[in-house]
């Protein structure tokens, strides 16, 4: 595995200590956390027979550390964010909001790469459709584990779910996540195609095989 692959591996490793190290609650943390140990299982597990361009996985710790940062103080407790709600002058803290933007923004980029080097969807000019409806089924099972973990959890279900009140909350996660998916098909199709037409190339292929 190259270095580069190393030094993920490592900024992934000191986000984790620090996010586990005394988080706001401890059970919450196991809950939000064990999305990103899960994913980097499977990441590796699968690495020799389907490696993502560098960009996906570079999004993909990018993630990963939102996530940590919300598993650490709560997704309604994130410092900067409660600056940036008295600095606005804002109902609650939108931490939480970043969070469901890039659930849509990196699992389009995973989805798009897959269907693409798969040559699952042989009409090309579907792929922008089916990706942002593969986000916005990934965001809706998503608030599902949200309901029934809340609804198991009993005392910790306000802290996990993170509504703060907001009766139209699922919704407007929903939302964020279906914009992130557009922003990527949007701004980063293009960068995608060339990294994917890279390492398409023989020389790319000899050189890390």
């Amino acid at each position: 595995m190259e270095k580069k692959y190393w030094f993920f591996l490592i900024i992934f490793t000191l986000v984790a200590v620090w996010s586990g190290y005394q988080p706001y609650e401890a059970g919450l943390w196991f809950l939000e956390a064990g999305i990103c140990l899960a994913a980097v299982v499977i990441l590796m597990t699968t690495f020799k027979r389907f490696r993502f361009t560098d960009m996906t996985y570079i999004f993909i710790l990018i993630h990963l550390i939102i996530l940590f940062v919300g598993a650490h103080y709560s997704y309604a407790r994130v410092p900067l964010f409660d600056c940036v709600k008295e600095v606005f002058d804002q109902d609650r803290n939108n931490y939480d909001k970043v969070g469901h933007f890039a659930q849509g923004f990196i699992p389009a980029m995973v989805a798009r790469e897959l269907l693409i080097r798969l040559d699952v969807v042989r009409k090309k000019g579907w792929i922008p459709f089916f990706v942002t409806c593969i986000c916005l089924a990934i965001s809706a099972f998503y608030e599902l584990i949200e309901w029934w973990t809340a609804v198991l959890s009993g005392d910790g279900a306000e802290d996990f779910l993170g509504t703060q009140g907001y009766v139209w909350d699922t919704q407007s996660d929903m939302f964020c996540a279906m914009i992130g998916a557009i922003c990527m098909l949007i701004f980063f199709s293009r960068l995608q195609d060339r990294q994917i037409n890279k390492m398409a190339r023989p020389d790319y292929s000899e050189k890390n095989n």
